[in-house]
């Protein structure tokens, strides 16, 4: 197999162009005999693998990984607290929950396919959440009234037993771990318009 090396040509090296002008032609043999150009100089044109567009933008990607890092953990977090821990979740955490466990699935495909246009579908499920965790942590915290709880029966949404360490509030922990995934997905949005 002979790899046609490149070949470098100058063209239009007149020493009344700018140095910024000056433009250079690259032509490179592939196997199959045919010929990519590349023109380097203002205007520019790239071979066709530089010039996909459908190459992931890695900052998004990144961004998107942070998310799906942020939500997985707060999934694996809170079986860890129902499951080993063996604290009844109320019910603000099932609703919570309930946003929360499919960010972490949605977020996993999008990460695997590159997809940074999931901020449409996966940031309204966190900002529900992101609502619900909010409400609850006013409850916690005394802002709201209990007469207006909605935990009727199983355990109470702002008992002190809605705390692990015996000082984090759950409510508190979910709270934060929505606002992080709401403002990693407006960032992934920004990246995916620009």
């Amino acid at each position: 197999m002979n790899r046609a090396k490149p070949v470098l040509q100058s063209c239009a090296a007149s020493s009344s162009q700018k140095p910024e002008q000056h433009k250079h032609h690259f032509q490179n043999g592939t196997t199959d005999g045919t010929s990519r150009e590349m023109v380097i100089g203002n205007n520019q044109k790239t071979s066709p693998e530089a010039a996909n567009s459908d190459l992931p933008d890695l900052r998004a990607w990144g961004l998107l990984l942070a998310a799906w890092l942020v939500a997985i953990s707060a999934t694996l977090g809170a079986l860890f607290i129902g499951e080993i821990m063996g604290q009844a979740p109320c019910v603000l955490c099932w609703f919570q929950r309930a946003f929360m466990f499919p960010l972490a699935v949605i977020l996993t495909i999008s990460c695997f396919v590159s997809d940074s246009s999931v901020w449409r579908y996966a940031l309204p499920l966190a900002i529900i959440g992101w609502l619900v965790a909010l409400y609850h942590g006013l409850l916690y915290g005394g802002v709201i009234p209990e007469s207006i709880e909605p935990c009727g029966t199983g355990p109470s949404c702002s008992g002190s037993d809605m705390s692990i360490l015996g000082w984090i509030p759950i409510p508190a922990l979910s709270l934060a771990a929505f606002t992080a995934i709401i403002i990693l997905l407006i960032l992934v949005r920004k990246r995916s318009i620009a």
